[in-house]
């Protein structure tokens, strides 16, 4: 693969190590790259970045900013060339390149690595979600001279996109998590997208580790498309492999926050370590033991591994975020994103959650705001209704739905018998009545923005009957 013909216009300069995109991140020496998008042109926005102290624009054509331009046919292009450059120098000289797919747990999955890996040596992470053609080349420039390890994080909308994200920061450990019904629509159906997730293990040299999980069938079919060693991670009963990683005595206390045993086994036996996570939810004990299972394969020790998950915070927003209330209600915004798949997780954790405030407060209720699950296709209807039925059999005790599939929503709930009513994101906040010990779930897709509703119901503290 050859990079797109560039040309510099103007003067050499000295310039680094930023790179950014948004003027207002750009400090003295950055790289601008100018993007054009569908509501601004990044361009337009280069005079203001070179104020800022930008040392050099990357863009399509010339902008008025006074600095040296390199201009190439496609902006994206040239970041991620200058981004393969970036990681192939640190490659050679010993950084260990990780990256992590799957349709649900990515972001969280990515935090705890982040946390693991920065306990044993300078780690390079995405901030937040950054896991398109634009986010995974932005971290991968981030590297430096004393980088030891780059966390990568891709999404993919098709068959051949993760593939070329893994092209950009050449893999030494590629992690799938999962193959979930997250943008079936796009994909048109759980095998195509099998497929294009498969291919973050793909191109792994036989030095390389595939971290697969196990409990997951589709996922574990990928064994079949690498010829890395294979690192199995799950709590079902793990065989081959060159190395297994799982969870024994797994328990939750009020907050769903789980501790466990952790268990590696290799051809040296089996090893074991304590962890009691501070991330909310049963499933960040499947989070936590592909991460290990990472970090394990990058040679990590288990006594380290097992500490940095049981320090590791929560670090990007709106995602199983809880707030405690003074007056004892608990809200879980969990806003940023949402499939099927993760829609049934966040329920089961808020009503895991209900069950510790019941403890205190015996009648708490579960009031589920959810918002649409954007990207289903033709199957959108039927999984919004089936969605509802779901919350009704977790034991949800009223819903909110929020959206042009909230009727649906409210159709799947009210055939399980349970409160359900369709509402706008502005009026959810002033129509609830809540009491201490309630839990109030909001999840949603990213585009119905119920962060604000979140927001709103933590702001207003002290109002409950």
């Amino acid at each position: 693969m050859q990079p797109a013909a560039v040309e510099l216009v103007g003067d050499d300069a000295l310039v680094g190590p930023e790179v950014v995109i948004d003027n207002r991140e750009a400090r003295p020496g950055a790289i601008f790259v100018a993007i054009p998008g569908e509501r601004v042109d990044g361009h337009d926005f280069a005079p203001r970045a070179v104020e800022a102290g930008a040392a050099c624009v990357i863009g399509t054509h010339l902008t008025e900013a006074d600095a040296p331009h390199i201009l190439a046919a496609d902006s994206v292009d040239a970041l991620s060339w200058l981004a393969r450059g970036v990681v192939a120098e640190a490659r050679a000289r010993g950084m260990l390149s990780v990256g992590v797919t799957g349709s649900s747990g990515k972001t969280s999955t990515k935090d705890l690595m982040a946390q693991i890996f920065e306990a044993a040596g300078p780690t390079v992470a995405p901030v937040g979600s950054q896991n398109n053609e634009i986010g995974v080349p932005l971290t991968a420039c981030r590297v430096g001279a004393s980088t030891a390890y780059l966390i990568s994080e891709m999404g993919a909308r098709g068959i051949g996109h993760i593939a070329w994200l893994t092209s950009l920061v050449g893999l030494d450990i590629g992690m799938c998590l999962n193959v979930g019904r997250a943008h079936v629509g796009e994909f048109g159906g759980m095998e195509t997208t099998a497929r294009a997730k498969s291919e973050i293990v793909a191109d792994l040299a036989p030095d390389g580790w595939a971290v697969l999980n196990f409990d997951d069938p589709l996922v574990s079919a990928m064994a079949d498309a690498t010829r890395a060693r294979i690192a199995w991670f799950g709590e079902g009963n793990l065989t081959g492999g060159d190395l297994r990683v799982t969870a024994r005595d797994v328990r939750l206390n009020a907050l769903s926050q789980a501790s466990f045993t952790l268990v590696a086994s290799d051809g040296d036996g089996e090893r074991t370590a304590e962890v009691a996570l501070g991330v909310i939810g049963r499933q960040q004990v499947s989070n936590a033991l592909a991460a290990a299972a990472a970090a394990l394969a990058a040679g990590l020790d288990l006594d380290l591994i097992a500490a940095a998950l049981s320090a590791a915070t929560p670090r990007s927003q709106w995602r199983m975020e809880l707030a405690p209330r003074a007056d004892g209600v608990l809200i879980l915004n969990d806003a940023y994103n949402a499939n099927p798949d993760s829609m049934a997780v966040a329920l089961a954790t808020a009503v895991e959650l209900a069950a510790g405030t019941r403890r205190e407060h015996p009648e708490a209720r579960v009031v589920a705001v959810l918002g649409d699950m954007l990207e289903l296709g033709p199957t959108a209807a039927e999984l919004h209704q089936e969605l509802g039925r779901l919350a009704a059999d977790l034991g949800i005790n009223e819903v909110v739905a929020v959206g042009e599939f909230a009727d649906q929503i409210v159709a799947g709930a009210t055939s399980e018998n349970i409160a359900a009513r369709a509402s706008t994101r502005d009026q959810v906040a002033s129509s609830l009545t809540l009491s201490p010990g309630d839990v109030v779930l909001i999840k949603g897709s990213r585009g119905v923005g119920l962060e604000t509703v979140a927001a709103t119901l933590v702001a207003r503290d002290g109002e409950t009957k």
